[in-house]
């Protein structure tokens, strides 16, 4: 009896230039959805100007494709512990990968836009 052909399954199968797009930093940070969370400490000044800071660049630039969660320590200091945060205000960048951490009132627009991968540095 003869064997029939092998074929590949289409799991086996890798889509062209998927990698390649990958390998790029930043390159997918064009239409990526963006996971952002921020540490702050109560209602400080330094704490709530980040807080205004972080919401404008986000509507600016990311509109309609970021989830942003902003976290008290004071109120959930289990959270703050499991991510080590030793300073706040702290903004961490979940996706799209690779994780970011930028610490500070985000005021620097320049320095926030490379920390999100939105800008390269020149």
């Amino acid at each position: 009896m003869k064997k029939p052909p092998k074929t590949t399954s289409p799991a086996g199968k890798r889509k062209p230039g998927l990698v390649e797009e990958m390998e790029q930093p930043g390159s997918h940070s064009r239409q990526a959805k963006y996971v952002l969370r921020l540490y702050v400490s109560g209602s400080t000044l330094k704490s709530a100007l980040a807080i205004e800071n972080i919401k404008r660049v986000c509507e600016q630039h990311l509109k309609g494709r970021y989830d942003l969660e902003v976290i008290d320590i004071y109120q959930q200091a289990k959270l703050a512990r499991d991510e080590q945060i030793v300073a706040v205000p702290t903004l961490i960048k979940r996706l799209p990968p690779p994780l970011q951490r930028l610490i500070g009132d985000m005021s620097n627009l320049e320095k926030v836009l490379f920390g999100l991968d939105l800008r390269i540095r020149e």
